[in-house]
Order: structure tokens, then sequence, then C-alpha cells
């Protein structure tokens, strides 16, 4: 059976390579071999990881009115959306916020999906406010809302469109300091709790697009189980098929090595950096996890061991993602979900249309994985194998 198998690989890897592209996106060789800087050198030579605190454990939550009290902080912004606060894990924050005597207010005005106006109105109220620290509880649209709050009301005078990835925005390394930033994930997704990106639809446009800074990443998450058990299927198949990509894309994303220019400046290297050694342990991880329990945790809403690791998962693929970056996939989900007119998604309870973030990757992932199989053929059937 191994001899037959090997022989598969050696057949495919024969084939891609006489399919393969000769155009120069494909025809470099791939490695990830780290790379040196001699003089002159047009792309980058090194890479960075920067990542939140994470604490994990079923019932966590409790304790973010103990840090915030250990961080001094005075005058918290709680951010959730309007269904989440109604639910357990609202209620389990602020239970937690009155009890150590830490005076907050509310914002559950956080836009599902948000929009560069969604993102204004929220930077408008925060200003306002003139908190000292934040906690965000939700998805990913509640944390990224949170994010670009406290950046903008820490630099009061910037433009919206200073920070915003270009060529939309202007791209503007940020050098402000912000405030603190507690990150209470609900699904089990994006992994927003662990980057620096912000992402909103620029209506505009009709396109999304985001920030992204290793300055907005949150200080601490708080990655709660118990709070998946809420999630209704659907929601956890299109989270799950966030993490699934995040991972696949991190994974094939061109290396550290081969992306230029190479920043002059260490605070202009980008985020996204490509792929890289210590990116590529938490994408294969996360894959694993997404293997063996993302159809259970769809099936069965009580099944903890599969919702926990989910929820693990998400938080090591946006560990992945957040220092090697994605490409394709969620490149093009931007036009998918940026153009919709009237759908409606099963299980989101929301006023305006909406194709869940998730959904619009997994869309186009068949074929980009065909299209970047030709670049690195020995990752995608090792992914390939991963997923069975």
């Amino acid at each position: 059976m191994a001899a037959a198998a090997r022989a598969r690989v050696a057949h495919l890897l024969r084939q891609l390579q006489r399919a393969a592209c000769q155009c120069p996106t494909h025809s470099h060789t791939y490695s990830q071999a780290p790379g040196f800087a001699p003089s002159g050198k047009t792309t980058d030579y090194a890479f960075e990881m920067a990542v939140s605190n994470i604490r994990y454990g079923a019932g966590v939550t409790k304790e973010v009115g103990m840090d915030l009290k250990n961080m001094g902080a005075k005058n918290v912004c709680l951010m959730t959306d309007k269904n989440l606060s109604q639910l357990p894990p609202v209620q389990m924050v602020m239970d937690s916020l009155v009890k150590n005597g830490i005076n907050f207010k509310v914002y559950d005005n956080v836009r599902v999906e948000p929009t560069d106006r969604s993102f204004m109105e929220a930077i408008e109220f925060v200003k306002r406010g003139a908190f000292d620290a934040y906690v965000a509880v939700g998805g990913g649209s509640t944390m990224d809302t949170c994010k670009a709050a406290n950046l903008y009301a820490s630099s009061p005078h910037s433009d919206f469109l200073d920070y915003v990835n270009a060529p939309i925005g202007k791209g503007k390394p940020v050098s402000v300091p912000l405030k603190p930033l507690i990150a209470v994930p609900t699904t089990s997704g994006t992994g927003s709790e662990t980057t620096g990106v912000a992402i909103f639809d620029y209506e505009h446009l009709k396109v999304k697009t985001g920030i992204a800074s290793r300055a907005i990443k949150p200080t601490l998450g708080l990655i709660d189980p118990m709070h998946t058990l809420h999630m209704p299927d659907q929601v956890v198949a299109n989270s799950g098929f966030d993490v699934l990509c995040h991972a696949l894309e991190s994974y094939t994303a061109l290396p550290y090595h081969m992306r230029s220019p190479c920043p002059s400046n260490p605070i202009t290297r980008p985020a996204y950096q490509g792929s890289n050694p210590i990116s590529d342990i938490w994408a294969v991880h996360a894959l694993r996890i997404v293997a063996k329990y993302l159809k259970r945790a769809v099936r069965n809403p009580d099944d903890l061991e599969a919702r926990s690791n989910m929820h693990l998962a998400s938080a090591f693929a946006g560990i992945g993602f957040g220092n090697a970056g994605v490409h394709l996939c969620h490149g093009m989900s931007y036009p998918i979900s940026g153009l919709v007119k009237t759908y409606k998604a099963k299980d989101y309870n929301v006023d305006h249309p909406l194709v869940p973030h998730g959904l619009s990757v997994v869309l186009t992932s068949p074929a980009v994985f065909t299209f970047t199989a030709q670049m690195s053929p020995e990752r995608h059937l090792e992914t390939a194998e991963i997923l069975g």
C-alpha cells in the first residue's frame, strides 16, 4: 500500500509539473530555507512573529474584570452587537466587570460584516467616551470594529483613509500608542483575537479592504469554548470554512524571502509577510484539527470537544495567517461579499443582505488551489493528505 501511495504521489507531481504555468508567479523555485540579505537585495530576508497573548479555558471569561483591574482601567468600552448583547457571553463579561468594580459603557451597534460607515460610527462613540481600555465580545466583526475604534481614538486627527490598506487608503504605518484591548471571541473562524487586521466593506467602491498593522492587535485574547455552544450549525460551518482557508492560504502563500520590496525600515514590514517556518507550524496544526473536528462541530451543537477544538483551531490559524497572510481565496471573496444585493444567509439574524465571510472565501477555493498547486505541489499534496 505504501509503495502504491508513493507511486500515486510521484504521478501527481509529474502531472503538475507538466501542467505548470511559466508565468512569473509560478516559475519560482519554492523553498522555505531562510534567506540572507546580500547587499542590494530587493526581496525580504527576515520575518517576525506578532501575536496577542492568549488565554484558553472553559469559563475563562470570568477573569476579564480582574485583568482590567490589574491593568488599572477606570473607564472601559464593552463592544458587541445587538444579538450578542442579549446572550450569555456578554452577560458573563458584564458580571465580571461589575464584580471587580470596573466602570464601563456598552456599544452594541456593531454591524455584522462591518462597513466604513459602521466603523466610523463606533469611532465617534469611543472618541466621545474617552475610554482607557476596551473589551470586544463577539466574532470578527466586533473585534475588528473595536480595533479600528481603538486606533482612531488614539490618533484623533487622522483621516479615516490614512491607515486603510493601499490602494484604497494611504496605508500609513501606525506609530501612536493604543489602549489595551481584550478580545473575547464567540465564533470559531476569524482568529481576529490574535491578529493586527481589521476588515470592512468600503461602500463607495463596493469592495472589502482593511487595516493591517501589528499595532492594532488585541492585548489579550480570552478563548472560552463555552461561548461556542450557542452557535447555529450554519455559523459553525461558515466559520470553519474561514479557518480552513486561513490555514491553507497561509501555508501556500509566497514565501517571505520572495516578497518584495525589502523594507527599508522594520516599521514598514507588512503584517502579511509570506509563508514562513513558524506560521507553517500553526497552519498545519489548525488543518489537522479542522480535518478531525469540523464536521462533528457542525452536526452536534452539544459536542463540546469538537467545538472547543475548533475554537482553538481558529486561534492557531490566526497566528499563522496573521503573520504569513492569505491570498486568492480571501482576495476574491471581497467582491463576492462586497457586491451582495439581496442574499441573506440562513442562521444569521441581521437586517441587511449578507454573504457570510467564510462562505465567500471557500467558494473559490477549489479553483484557487488547483491554480496555486503548480507552484508548490508538495505543500498542496501534504495538505490534501491531512484533510483525508
